[in-house]
């Protein structure tokens, strides 16, 4: 009877008493560890774990039901007994703080595990990968964690537990790493500058149907056009020369495919374009043609000279149809020899010859400074070819150190999630931003590959050869010119602003040639015959004419003066033209100048937003770590490492590109003791 009424009192108090029961115990433990550690670094949310920890609650839990069962008998004891209820009021306070410990503890041994049998799976699937290894895996660390929590469960409640284990977040994965053979995808700060970018040019892809580690890319053998940091086979310098033949084209798919890749300089870069370019060819081959027409104008001071000769023989038998008085020969043949020689010179043109080879060598003065301007452009060109392919190599560099971050976050957030601490929205997160930066790392490699071809198209080369960048990315030089000065030097070195002139000076030369065909011309001759028969006795006859000429067209229909309208219109649009030259080599100038001190202050400028931003996601990954950050703030960190990494770029580049078009805009000025080729220190592209 005793026993039938402890027990339902027991179970009276049991069902009456506001302790919990055993699912709702398993709830108020976990959200009571939650809550007596806010600060806790391995704390996470029971509603977005994931199975593991569901299993270790629901173990704690059922170790968890007896002990409640039995507080109840004791509570409903001391209800009875005054000394034993106020005995037990503090009891819930000490139990509340077991639970919390215990917590931590199932948390602590949750992520040690989890790390360890990430380790061991690591090394095995370097070793020997097997297609289940990783369920396996899981598995086991899933086996591992519940009876480790079934076992701190089972201790009683009476006893003290131990202060709590503290885990340092910096050290403790770095330890665990150091005692495996395969490198650990621990909990550990990624260091995305440091390291140099991988060689292999495919990315693992992370796997969005289960949450795996994502396997380490093998270095293997890609073609030059896909990478240009591997497997580059020198090429001879007489290599590059193209065809000397200009008409010949390829007609063969072997002839174009690209055999190998040629790293060169930016002075190697110009040389070969200065030798190849078919434009600047052509701007040479017009000054060969104004040459000689400058010698075709200077003949006009020397005389003419004309000889001529003829020889003939004439056979006639006329004797033998009329009848002759006399007999005489029936056949009559006579051989002739003729010659005549004359010498003639313009003494007076009115202008005409003077005029016509002043124009002529002010021609061939225009053409060479037309060659002077197609070489400094060419040199321009070539120069921002080059940094392009500079940008675009240090891009590919950028987007593989990016893929790197992600990859490292995306091991983190798959760590936490085996050990119980993630969740799976945050590599879903880490996912998405893994494929956007190897999405990016794609586009890097395309215009890599572009920019390459725009190089090689500029320097004229040989259809099989690809060309790379030798040169590292650093600042070019530095100019030590004020913008006054630079300006004033642009105007007395710019070749355009002379062609202008020499242009109005043509111009005007042209309408003194045509105002000259209505102007009287004299001329003097000499002339000289000479005639003789073969076959008579008598001599040669012999004659000389001696004398002079005049020539005056005296009516055109206005003819000449039109033209000579013509050239003076001319003259003025070339003065208009020199006034816009001179505006927009000032205009050069001075945008070449400010660009070139905007990007100098930037590079300094990136360079520390570069340095704060690795700490920024140094420091992003390790709240992440601890539980205290958001994938959000990791992504966002990665992302704010690229663009500084970028914009650092752009401003060395920029500053570079400034500086060419500076030099080109003072054009002769480029080897002078102003424009100096110092270089920075910190200007190195990291």
């Amino acid at each position: 009877m005793a026993v039938g009424v402890s027990a339902a009192i027991a179970l009276g108090s049991t069902l009456g008493s506001p302790e919990p029961s055993a699912a709702q115990s398993n709830k108020t433990s976990a959200q009571l560890s939650t809550d007596a550690t806010p600060n806790d670094p391995t704390r996470t949310d029971v509603a977005t774990s994931d199975s593991t920890s569901e299993r270790v609650t629901q173990t704690s839990s059922d170790t968890a039901r007896p002990a409640a069962e039995k507080s109840s008998v004791q509570k409903d004891s001391a209800s009875k007994d005054p000394v034993l209820k106020n005995k037990n009021r503090s009891k819930p306070q000490s139990r509340r703080k077991i639970r919390s410990n215990s917590a931590k503890k199932i948390t602590v041994s949750s992520v040690e595990a989890a790390l360890k049998e990430i380790a061991e799976e690591q090394a095995t699937q370097q070793a020997t990968p097997q297609p289940n290894i990783r369920s396996k895996a899981r598995t086991q660390t899933a086996s591992k964690v519940r009876g480790a929590t079934t076992k701190r469960a089972e201790k009683p409640a009476e006893k003290s537990i131990p202060a709590e284990k503290s885990i340092d977040k910096t050290t403790t994965p770095a330890k665990k790493t150091a005692q495996t053979s395969a490198p650990l995808p621990a909990l550990e700060p990624a260091n995305p500058s440091g390291s140099e970018a991988p060689r292999s040019l495919q990315p693992a892809q992370p796997n969005t149907s289960s949450p795996t580690l994502p396997v380490t890319p093998t270095a293997t053998p890609t073609s030059p056009a896909n990478n240009s940091n591997q497997f580059v086979r020198p090429v001879p310098r007489g290599y590059l020369n193209p065809d000397p033949n200009p008409l010949k084209f390829p007609t063969r798919p072997s002839e174009v495919q690209i055999q190998g890749t040629q790293p060169i300089t930016l002075q190697e870069a110009i040389e070969l374009a200065e030798r190849n370019t078919p434009s600047l060819q052509v701007s040479r081959l017009n000054l060969e043609r104004s040459r000689a027409a400058l010698r075709e104008a200077q003949a006009a001071y020397y005389p003419n000279v004309n000889a001529g000769a003829r020889i003939a023989r004439q056979d006639s038998n006329q004797n033998d149809l009329t009848p002759q008085p006399q007999p005489a020969d029936p056949d009559s043949a006579s051989t002739s020899l003729s010659g005549t020689l004359g010498v003639s010179y313009d003494i007076f043109t009115s202008g005409q010859r003077s005029a016509t080879v002043r124009a002529a060598e002010k021609q061939v003065r225009s053409n060479e400074l037309e060659v002077e301007v197609q070489r400094e452009q060419l040199r321009l060109d070539v120069t921002n070819n080059y940094y392009d392919l500079q940008q675009s190599d240090e891009q590919v560099r950028i987007s593989r150190a990016a893929v790197e971050t992600a990859q490292a976050s995306l091991r983190d957030a798959l760590a936490l999630e085996r050990a119980g601490v993630g969740t799976r929205f945050d590599v879903l997160r880490f996912q998405v931003d893994l494929a956007n930066s190897q999405q990016d790392l794609t586009q890097s490699l395309s215009d890599q590959r572009t920019a390459r071809r725009q190089l090689s198209q500029r320097l004229n080369i040989i259809q099989s050869v690809d060309l790379s960048a030798a040169d590292p990315v650093e600042i070019a030089g530095l100019w030590n010119l004020s913008l006054e000065q630079s300006i004033v030097q642009a105007f007395k070195n710019r070749a355009e602003l002379e062609q202008q002139l020499l242009q109005r000076e043509i111009n005007e030369q042209q309408r003194r040639i045509a105002l000259a065909n209505n102007r009287p011309r004299i001329s003097a001759f000499l002339n000289t015959s000479l005639q003789d028969q073969f076959d008579d006795d008598r001599d040669a006859l012999r004659s000389y004419s001696l004398g002079a000429e005049v020539n005056w067209n005296l009516f055109d229909g206005g003819a000449a003066r039109a033209r000579a309208r013509q050239e003076e219109i001319n003259a003025e649009i070339s003065e208009n033209q020199f006034a816009d030259t001179r505006n927009q080599v000032r205009l050069d100038v001075e945008q070449s100048f400010f660009n070139l001190q905007s990007n100098f202050e930037n590079i300094q400028t990136a360079s520390v937003a570069l340095e704060q931003a690795r700490e920024s996601l140094r420091l992003a990954r390790l709240r992440f770590q601890a539980g205290v950050g958001t994938q959000t703030d990791v992504i966002s960190a990665q992302n704010e490492l690229t663009r500084a990494e970028g914009n650092r770029l752009n401003a060395i580049l920029n500053y570079n590109r400034a500086l060419a078009a500076l030099q080109r805009s003072i054009t002769n000025l480029g080897a002078a003791p102003s424009a100096s080729t110092g270089r920075t220190p910190a200007a190195t592209a990291p």
